[in-house]
């Protein structure tokens, strides 16, 4: 039996995968953002973490992945842990 994947269907699956991640990240990153402004300190490279995390799941890495493993490699490291490493 041969097993194939449908990269349109994984697609969306790791779309929705960085969506979910990105909730926590853009929470933590929202507190280092208000305790930033408190202290008077630049909050430049916490927004655009903030937009990058946004912009995660439109990456066009994820629309070239060809095979499963070209689309697991496509995980921003502000994440957090690929849910796909062990």
């Amino acid at each position: 039996m041969i097993v194939t994947i449908d990269m349109g269907v994984a697609r969306n699956i790791h779309r929705d995968r960085i969506r979910t991640a990105r909730t926590s990240a853009l929470a933590a990153l929202d507190v280092a953002y208000m305790r930033a402004q408190e202290q008077g300190a630049d909050t430049t490279t916490i927004v655009a973490q903030k937009q990058e995390l946004r912009d995660a799941p439109a990456d066009p890495a994820i629309d070239a992945a060809t095979t499963p493993a070209e689309l697991k490699a496509v995980w921003n490291p502000l994440l957090g842990a690929s849910p796909y490493t062990p």
